[in-house]
């Protein structure tokens, strides 16, 4: 079921546009982060923070999408959020004090929005295919998050202080999804306005299945992003070059992007998720154990990495809607394991930054990711059962 007047392809380009946008400004940040600390003069404490930054904003932000999404419909809540997303990756590029921080937050914020409202439109226009969908438009978010971590060093090379220039870009890409979503902004139809609350419907909030979609959906997000932080400066400790670290990065979204494919093909065809859960946890185990023992061959660790993390994402999003009756729920089930979800995320690269100022090792760093990824399959086996809310 899709928006009234607009051809189904039509509203699928327009979702997978807005979906291109979702990491691309996080992920272009990992490869330069040793210039922009070095010319801001940041700590890899203060670093840590300022890449959490926008986590921390999925975490305030989630909440209140879905009510926005009921005021103004999904359609308009996602191009609101575009034209956010546009204007605050300019900010976050300007050269004066305060502006990363503050456009790191408005960032953060605006994806925040888009993040929660994209399960909600999957599920009320594409009921019977929220597995496929997800996949593909997870696929396309960690395609373009490959890309824009690839290019962000060589682009970032090209002039002094070019990592603005390098993180700036990206306002177009969204500028651009804004105007091909702008027609889905026009429609008067029942199905393109406000998301209508439905009586007998549980709160996430109060059952035990949604706290474990909550939680493997933070920690498998945790992993993920200790990933894209870190692992660049981490292979640059180990001797790699920085434009190789970048492409290793990009390696690992490549990676991503098979895994999102393959696994929304599996949900198709499985009757629940335990196995492909399991075997995305094995996979980032293999990439953060591998990482901290040998980081000189971060190429293999990179392709495991995204290989797990491309495979936890799909499911973790499709779970919104599989584990849902209605898209309101979804939404509902959405904001909560966002909110709470990325919050835990953010203190990853934090706590490991950290750890590794206090113990200058980034192998002790990483040592308590292995207790994370033990509860990680814990929650995503008990997530992964065939039931709803």
């Amino acid at each position: 079921m899709t928006t009234r007047g607009l051809r189904p392809g039509f509203v699928l380009v327009g979702l997978l546009l807005v979906a291109a946008n979702l990491r691309a400004s996080i992920t272009s940040v990992g490869p330069v982060l040793d210039t922009v600390r070095a010319d801001l003069g940041f700590s890899a404490m203060t670093a840590s923070v300022l890449i959490s930054l926008p986590l921390i904003a999925f975490a305030v932000i989630s909440p209140l999408a879905p009510p926005l999404a009921r005021r103004i419909g999904i359609e308009r809540s996602l191009g609101v959020a575009l034209v956010a997303l546009a204007a605050s990756i300019v900010l976050r590029s300007a050269p004066f004090t305060g502006a990363i921080w503050l456009g790191t937050a408005g960032l953060g914020c605006a994806i925040a929005i888009l993040n929660v409202t994209i399960p909600a439109l999957v599920k009320r226009d594409f009921p019977t295919r929220i597995g496929p969908v997800t996949g593909l438009y997870s696929a396309v978010q960690s395609g373009m998050a490959g890309i824009a971590a690839g290019v962000s060093v060589p682009i970032a090379g090209m002039a002094e202080h070019g990592w603005r220039v390098s993180l700036g870009l990206w306002a177009g890409l969204a500028l651009i999804a804004f105007a091909v979503f702008a027609p889905q902004l026009r429609s008067r139809s029942r199905l393109a306005g406000p998301i209508e609350p439905v009586a007998g419907h549980r709160s996430p909030w109060r059952t035990a299945l949604g706290w474990q979609v909550t939680l493997f959906m933070g920690l498998q997000s945790t992993g993920f992003y200790v990933l894209i932080t870190w692992m660049p400066s981490i292979e640059q400790a180990a001797g790699i070059a920085p434009a190789t670290a970048g492409l290793h990065q990009s390696a690992l979204n490549a990676a991503g992007l098979l895994a999102t494919l393959g696994a929304a093909a599996l949900l198709k065809r499985s009757r629940d998720q335990r196995a492909l859960i399991a075997a995305a946890t094995i996979m980032m185990t293999v990439s953060l154990t591998g990482l901290a023992l040998a980081p000189s061959l971060g190429l293999l660790w990179a392709i495991a990495g995204g290989l797990g993390c491309g495979a936890a994402i799909v499911v973790a999003l499709s779970l919104f809607g599989l584990r849902t009756a209605h898209h309101d729920q979804a939404a509902r089930l959405s904001g909560m394991a966002q909110s709470i979800g990325y919050l835990i995320a953010a203190c990853g690269p934090i706590l490991i930054g950290a750890l590794h100022d206090v113990t200058g090792s980034w192998a002790s760093a990483l040592a308590p990711m292995v207790v994370v990824l033990g509860v990680q399959l814990v929650m995503g086996l008990l997530a992964g059962r065939d039931r709803v809310l």
